[in-house]
């Protein structure tokens, strides 16, 4: 029996020799990750690795930057697949959220539903503050196309800034995530990972830029100032505010709808007191799985031969001046407001003219308890940054209709 078998026994064992041989020849070409990897890749590790740092010890906005420094970590790892830039990879397809501008307007629609405009509505002329604020904005796209004509001839391989590029660095100076990467994903998709990472690095350092700009600019008087209470806003007002404020931005600035839009969708869902349900998946769920995706997924873009350029550190300075110009912006029109109210507004609100919600509002509230315990500056602050959060929208908006 066993004689009878050889010959197909032979036969077998000539194939299986030839598949380990052809397994043989595949591990031999395997390489792993440690054997490819480029010093540039072990800096972009690094830097993944600061950012988990600040997000894990130092608390600094742990929601954004810790799966934005992991997206980071995994995309720079030679051989792994997960960059946003892998064809057919499950960062890539996340990666389609940023790029079709999906996710932007989504997270408006979540920050609607936990925003309260009755401050706004209570005090119009906070709508000045969040209009300096968009200070920033304006000379960061100027000093974009300035710096950009200086440095061309100098440095190899870099010509410059066109103004779609300008505009879109510029909106770095809004403090808004969302409408950072709304901005950068229609006018300079290429730039789009270095303005996203930061817009968001500024917001999470939004307690160490601003508070030494607002006692710059204040005096010990100013900021001892006690607000009056804010006027009663009543539920109708609520409800209006949102459905006139769409109409009329649609009507004057179409590019700037879907963020807008959104934001007012999802206010109008609060102030109606009849989507419960809704109110809860905005606020809570969905934010959260939102917030999660755009993370990972602009941590996952920026790779190091894309983010290791002379582009992103120009684009890091000039997003510090935005920013730095837009709080300077909106504490100097407080103090406008201030001299010709009487003494009725308190300038250190005016560092929420930048859209930082509601970190900047935070900063407000803490300075003023620092300087005077009878302070609350927390609502009066919202009323700007809730302004300068659609007055930065509306900017964008504009900036695409002639840019993108």
């Amino acid at each position: 029996m066993s004689i009878m078998n050889a010959p197909m026994i032979i036969e077998q064992g000539i194939l299986s020799s030839g598949v380990l041989l052809q397994a043989g020849g595949a591990m031999g070409a395997y390489s792993t990750g440690l054997t490819s990897i480029t010093m540039p890749q072990v800096i972009m590790l690094l830097l993944g690795l600061f950012f988990l740092y600040l997000s894990i010890v130092k608390k600094y906005e742990p929601l954004l930057l810790l799966p934005l420094a992991f997206g980071i970590i995994i995309a720079n790892i030679p051989d792994a697949g997960l960059s946003a830039y892998d064809d057919g990879r499950l960062l890539h397809f996340l990666y389609q959220g940023i790029l079709r501008v999906i996710y932007p307007p989504m997270i408006f629609l979540c920050i609607g539903a936990m925003t309260d405009f009755g401050p706004l509505i209570a005090s119009p002329r906070t709508v000045l503050i969040g209009l300096g604020g968009q200070l920033g904005i304006f000379i960061a796209f100027g000093g974009a196309l300035l710096l950009g004509n200086w440095l061309a001839p100098i440095i190899p391989g870099f010509d410059g800034f066109g103004l779609n590029e300008a505009a879109s660095i510029a909106i770095i100076g809004s403090s808004d995530g969302p409408t950072s990467i709304f901005a950068a994903s229609r006018m300079a998709p290429d730039l789009l990972p270095t303005v996203a990472i930061a817009a968001f690095s500024y917001m999470a350092l939004v307690p160490f830029i601003q508070p030494p700009i607002m006692r710059m600019l204040t005096t010990a008087k100013e900021r001892v100032v006690v607000m009056p209470p804010a006027k009663h806003v009543t539920q109708k007002q609520k409800i209006i505010f949102p459905i006139v404020v769409t109409m009329v931005t649609l009507l004057l600035v179409p590019a700037a709808g879907a963020l807008v839009g959104m934001l007012m969708l999802g206010n109008l869902i609060r102030e109606s007191g009849v989507t419960g349900r809704y109110l809860d998946t905005l606020q809570n769920s969905l934010l959260n799985i939102l917030t999660l995706l755009v993370a990972v997924s602009i941590g996952s873009s920026a790779t190091a031969d894309r983010f290791l350029t002379p582009t992103t550190l120009i684009v890091v300075f000039l997003g510090l001046v935005a920013f730095a110009s837009g709080t300077i912006g909106g504490v100097l029109i407080a103090k406008f407001l201030y001299k010709i109210t009487g003494g009725k507004v308190n300038p250190l609100i005016g560092n929420s003219g930048v859209s930082a919600m509601p970190m900047a509002a935070r900063i407000s509230q803490k300075m003023g308890q620092k300087y005077n315990s009878q302070n609350h500056l927390l609502m009066h602050a919202m009323g700007p940054i809730v302004s300068s959060t659609i007055a930065s929208a509306i900017v964008a908006g504009i900036f695409i209709a002639l840019y993108s």
